[in-house]
This record gives C-alpha cells, structure tokens and sequence, in this order.
C-alpha cells in the first residue's frame, strides 16, 4: 500500500507528464502560428471551469496575490511555453526546463529557508547533463527566440513556485487554481486581442480537440494537481518532478512524431529519473511535512 508521501509524489507527478504532451498536441492538433490564442484557450475556459465547481472569490489580499501567481504561473508562463512550441521542435522546448530544479532550490534556500544540501545540487547538476545530453543529440535547428522563450517560461514558472509555496494557499487547491487560472487567463486574452487579435477563420475538429485537451486534461486538472502538491512538498521536490515533462515530451516526439531517439539521448533519459529519485529520496526531501 502506497504511503501518504508516495501517493503526494505520484499525483503531483502526473501534472509534469500531462505537460509533456503539450508540445505534440500544439504542433499536430493546433493552427499554426497562433501561440497566444492558444495560451489563451488553455488557460481562461480552465478558470471557469473550476471556479463554477468551487464557486469561491478572492478575499483582501488575495485578489493582487492571485494575479501575481497567475501572471507567473499562467499568463507569462503559457505565453512563453506556446511561443517555444511553435518555435522549436518536438521535445527540445520541454527539455529547456532542465535548468529549473536548480534555480528552484536556489530561490527556496533564499525566499523559504529550505535546506540546499550538496546532493540536491548534485542531483540538479546531473539532471541538467541529462536534460543536455538530449538535447545536443536532436537533429533540429534551435530558434533563439524560441530558446528565449522557454528559458524566460522557465525563469517565470520557477519564481511563482517559490511564491505559491511562501504565500500559502487561503483555500483548496481546486479554488486557488481557479483564481490563478482566471487572472492569467484575462491577461493572456488582452494580450492575444492587442498582438494577434481574435481568430479569423473557424476552429477545426483537431484544433477544438486539441484546445479541449490542453484547457481540462492539461491545465484543470494537472494544475489542481500540481497546486496539491506544491503546498504539500518542499519547493525542491515539485521542481525535479518538472523534470518528467521532457523525458514524456521526447518519448512522445519518438513514438508519436517518428523522432530520432539515438543511444545517448536514451542515457541522457534514464540520468534525468535518477537525478529525479535521488532529489526526491534526499534528507531534505523527505522532511517534507504534510499538511
């Protein structure tokens, strides 16, 4: 029988694996070169969603702290993720993230006082040669917009993990996912209609299924998840679970896509889950209190 943590990790860990498939679903279900339309109807028709199941509103300060999260979290985050995925290839923009456990812990030691052991960096700095291995074996042109974007993705998701976990959440998850959803999504919607402006020819059966796809299986509920998890385990700990998102998106691209999957990129895949059993099985890891 799976112990509390266990079941904390697997759950939290199925929001980073749905995300892996973001990228194939953007380049073979969605019109193309619309990242902002996307972002956008992953992120608002989620909110509302959640917010009819929890029905529940921001109180006093939470009306700016659930922007701010939602900015971080969602608006920049999808806008940044959408632009990458149109820009590069497969699972080259997922795997940019690689970077992100080290800088969690980083901030978490900084902003939240939680312990940087020497094997946690370890684990990140091997994770990071995985990730890199992967990487440097794709048969792809890199874009550097779209290398910007996902390391800007990356930078901004990282900062509204540390902030969620300092600031708490007021509420249950589903509820805090809803307020944060609502927000990004409203910027995100300006946003679109300012740049890209509204949709000019008519969605498709792919692309409704594509957006249905990304906006309840990837966004509503993965973030639910995702939130649970957050205020449950230590900022680290949800940082080296992100890693499974490149590990499923390159897999997929190999599966899926027909990709290239050459025996270096298999070494990189399987250094990336030890990186990830050793951060999680680590003492500070493991000291994670359950609330």
């Amino acid at each position: 029988m799976l112990s509390n943590r266990t079941f904390l990790l697997v759950t939290t860990a199925l929001a980073p694996a749905i995300w892996g498939t973001t990228y194939l679903t953007t380049t073979m279900l969605l019109p193309e070169d619309r990242p902002l339309l996307a972002a956008t109807l992953r992120a608002l028709p989620a909110g509302i969603l959640l917010l009819m199941l929890c029905r529940s509103l921001p109180r006093g300060a939470w009306w700016w702290k659930s922007w701010v999260l939602g900015i971080l979290n969602i608006g920049a985050f999808f806008a940044l993720l959408f632009i990458a995925a149109y820009r590069l290839p497969g699972g080259v923009a997922a795997i940019m993230g690689g970077i992100q456990p080290l800088i969690i812990a980083l901030l978490a030691s900084r902003v939240l006082h939680e312990r940087l052991t020497g094997r946690v960096v370890a684990a990140g700095a091997t994770g990071l040669f995985g990730v890199c291995l992967i990487v440097l074996q794709a048969q792809a042109r890199l874009d550097a917009v779209g290398l910007m974007a996902a390391i800007g993705g990356t930078l901004s998701m990282a900062s509204g993990i540390v902030l969620t976990k300092k600031w708490g959440q007021p509420e249950s998850p589903l509820t805090t996912t809803a307020w944060q959803l609502i927000a990004g999504g409203l910027s995100l919607l300006i946003l679109m209609l300012v740049i890209e402006g509204p949709p000019v020819a008519p969605l498709t059966p792919p692309n409704i299924i594509g957006y249905t796809y990304l906006s309840v299986i990837g966004t509503a509920f993965a973030y639910v998840m995702w939130f649970r998890g957050i205020a449950r385990l230590a900022a680290s700990t949800t940082a080296f679970l992100g890693l499974l998102s490149p590990v499923v998106a390159i897999l997929l691209g190999w599966i899926i896509a027909g990709e290239d999957l050459v025996p270096m990129q298999i070494a990189g895949i399987v250094i990336v889950l030890g990186s990830i059993c050793a951060a999680i099985t680590s003492r500070a890891a493991t000291a994670d209190v359950l609330r």
